[in-house]
């Protein structure tokens, strides 16, 4: 099948209708083909050189990748760096202790030397874009079974990123997939170590409305959190020293007070994980049916379990707030997809579009040669994959969310060495195993765990069928009489993984204890099942990667008009749209903005998702707002844009027309929280923080007032 270039499908869509400008996740490279015209008639300022340019400093090198699965910006020229409270909520908890919960109570460093280092956070700078769509093709035509495409697929990437990178020991590689395979593009990318928590506000307003508020608006959220990029003295990264200094960036954002009106231009750059935008109706539902179903299911009943403990003990709370959070977001994220799929009937409405395109391709004998097994490859490869895929995600839910199985099963490899006599392998994975242990039980509550884990071996049982079960279940069948609660409190009574204490006395002396351990023989069995379900979700996976890419390729050429866009896959894009609001539902406006009335119209002192900070109460009620209020005197919170944004984007920059700082981009809406599947212009929308809200909070609220100095503000 013939393969279409990037490059080659931008020259083709210029040619036909114009885009939409709130819909799409565009690619850097061919905004200036493709979306240059649209972004101007809604009141651009700039050019497309202005937003990625290679040899000259653009907005793409302010953007960065924070921390792997967010994205941040860089907003002055001594690296200081802005993203979301969630984005930072790792590593803000790891730094946290009970004595100095930075995550309860905020912090902000008043100078460079009380700037706390963050072990493991990394940021990471776009270089370059080059489309190598040729060199793959070329690479992998030879390749008659699916193991010769991706051997081949692997080398020639690594011979690509070597040749690009020249042996800049600084910079890295990473071709990445388009379209399904279609294309493919390399992506060349600057990486920093030394990353220094500079401030974020207390949870009561970096998380104010928390659960409740989660994908909803009107919100009243400071999702906001500062880190600062450390260099070498020639500003190349390096790990954390004393003598490293302030990156010195290429470019770094300039930030508007003006504020946001109804329709003003709004552009965010950022990194968007994943869309499913070409997903079919039998995709849709297997989505609806087991991922969410089954997250939302086994999710809700161990939060239930964390938050009872959080709430009762002020250490659980620290210990599991990350945890708790990284699990709550998207378990209201797939009810929120659940309920969406099912009201706007994304389900039929994809089903028929693969009606339209069978009549397209049966209209033509080329057409059913390239495309005419598409739908039926994805239709059967979904059929097939049901039952593996169910017990995969109860599996992956429940079992592997039993910390004491988790962290025992990363000495299952260990243990196999062992019982193979291989004795380097197992010294390597030995090594491996302890560097994935080294911080477990900073963040562990043995006491905790053990409701989670008679929990959810009493949801798995009941849910997956005796044949599916590991064999851990035949073991409290045969030794415990089929009594799950006795099972637990042996495992927690005789573990050596339930205590840092006995961990390490094990790994020092009495390594047969921990090869012996009965959550190790546990941890075995379901890495049994897992392996199983691997196997049997690869077996179909081949068929079902081959009709997913004839599908959207056909989809592009029968499309080849109008607004096509590749999936996000965590490569910098740009959305670009207006300040807008919206209308949820008959005779219901929400508008563009919220202010900090609406927190104080919120406020619950007995529910600790909306305790008011009494010092914010303070500054609201002497409407002491400096040079952030609005015109009107009120001090702005949140805004709406049309912006197409998804997971990945949290912390991104929204810009104005002339490139400006106006917000940070934290969340959708709840009405389109299908949006990552079908895109839906009346309703979908983008939640930002207002960046005056932002500079307020650091400057009137932490007192971190100096920070501005630092920063350019436009007049």
């Amino acid at each position: 099948m013939k393969k279409i270039s990037l490059l080659i499908l931008g020259a083709i869509l210029l040619s036909f209708s114009p885009l939409r400008g709130d819909e799409g996740m565009w690619l850097l490279p061919l905004i200036e083909k493709l979306n240059s015209k649209k972004m101007s008639e809604l009141g651009f300022k700039l050019t497309a050189k202005d937003i990625y340019d290679i040899n000259n400093s653009s907005l793409k090198d302010a953007v960065i990748s924070f921390g792997g699965g967010c994205t941040g910006e860089i907003i002055s020229k001594e690296g200081l760096l802005l993203t979301n409270h969630h984005c930072g909520y790792g590593s803000i908890q790891k730094l946290s202790t009970v004595e100095h919960d930075y995550l309860q109570d905020g912090y902000w460093a008043m100078n460079r030397e009380q700037e706390l280092p963050s072990p493991g956070l990394t940021v990471t700078f776009l270089e370059n874009i080059i489309d190598v769509t040729k060199d793959v093709e070329n690479a992998v035509a030879k390749a008659s079974t699916p193991e010769e495409s991706a051997k081949a697929l692997a080398a020639v990437s690594d011979e690509l990123i070597a040749k690009a990178i020249a042996g800049n020991k600084f910079l890295k590689g990473r071709v990445a997939s388009f379209f399904g395979g279609n294309t493919y593009l390399m992506m060349i990318t600057k990486t920093y170590t030394d990353i220094r928590f500079v401030g974020a506000p207390p949870s009561s307003i970096g998380k104010f409305g928390a659960d409740t508020d989660n994908w909803m608006w009107p919100r009243h959220t400071g999702d906001f959190s500062m880190f600062r990029v450390y260099a070498d003295k020639d500003n190349n990264p390096a790990d954390y020293s004393k003598d490293n200094i302030p990156y010195q960036p290429k470019k770094h954002l300039t930030i508007s007070l003006k504020g946001v009106e109804q329709k003003d231009f709004a552009m965010i750059i950022g990194y968007p994980g994943r869309t499913n935008r070409f997903m079919t109706s039998a995709e849709v539902k297997e989505m609806s049916d087991i991922t969410n179903s089954i997250s939302i299911y086994v999710r809700g009943i161990r939060q239930d379990v964390l938050m009872k403990d959080m709430v009762a003990d002020p250490k659980i709370r620290l210990q599991y707030a990350s945890k708790y959070s990284g699990s709550s977001n998207f378990w209201k994220k797939a009810i929120g997809m659940n309920e969406t799929f099912a009201k706007l009937g994304v389900q039929e409405r994809r089903a028929e579009e693969e009606r339209t395109f069978t009549k397209w391709v049966n209209e033509d004998k080329a057409r059913i040669e390239k495309y005419g097994t598409a739908l039926n490859d994805i239709n059967s490869s979904i059929a097939k994959r049901a039952e593996a895929l169910t017990l995969s995600s109860y599996t992956r839910e429940a079992l592997n969310n039993i910390e004491v199985f988790s962290v025992a099963s990363a000495f299952a490899a260990y243990a196999d060495a062992i019982s193979k006599g291989e004795t380097d392998r197992a010294k390597q994975t030995l090594a491996m195993a302890k560097r994935r242990t080294e911080s477990f039980y900073k963040d562990y509550s043995p006491a905790t765990d053990k409701k989670v884990a008679k929990a959810l071996l009493n949801v798995y049982r009941d849910k997956v069928k005796a044949a599916d079960r590991p064999d851990v279940f035949k073991t409290i069948d045969t030794q415990f009489g089929g009594n799950i609660d006795a099972y637990v409190d042996f495992i927690f009574e005789n573990s050596v993984f339930v205590s840092q204490e006995k961990f390490k006395a094990a790994l020092n002396g009495n390594i047969d204890a921990l090869l012996s351990d009965p959550a190790l023989a546990a941890a075995k069995s379901i890495n049994v099942v897992m392996g199983k379900t691997f196997g049997e979700l690869q077996a179909v996976g081949t068929t079902l990667a081959k009709g997913q890419k004839a599908y959207i390729a056909g989809l592009l050429e029968m499309k080849k008009g109008q607004a096509m866009y590749p999936d996000a896959n965590s490569t910098m894009r740009l959305s670009y749209g207006q300040v807008l609001n919206y209308s949820p539902k008959d005779a219901v406006l929400f508008e563009h903005v919220t202010t900090l009335k609406g927190v104080m119209e919120k406020e619950d002192p007995n529910n600790w998702e909306f305790v008011v900070p009494a010092k914010l109460k303070e500054l609201y009620k002497a409407k002491d707002y400096g040079q952030y209020a609005m015109k009107n005197g009120e001090m702005p919170v949140a805004f709406l844009t049309n912006n197409d944004i998804t997971g990945g984007n949290s912390g991104s920059p929204v810009l104005n027309a002339k490139g400006e700082l106006i917000g940070t981009a934290f969340d959708g809406n709840w009405e389109a929280m299908s949006g990552d599947i079908i895109f839906e212009p009346s309703l979908q929308r983008t939640i930002s923080v207002d960046i005056r809200y932002t500079l307020f909070i650091m400057d009137k609220f932490g007192g971190a007032g100096y920070l501005l100095k630092e920063m350019t503000i436009a007049k």
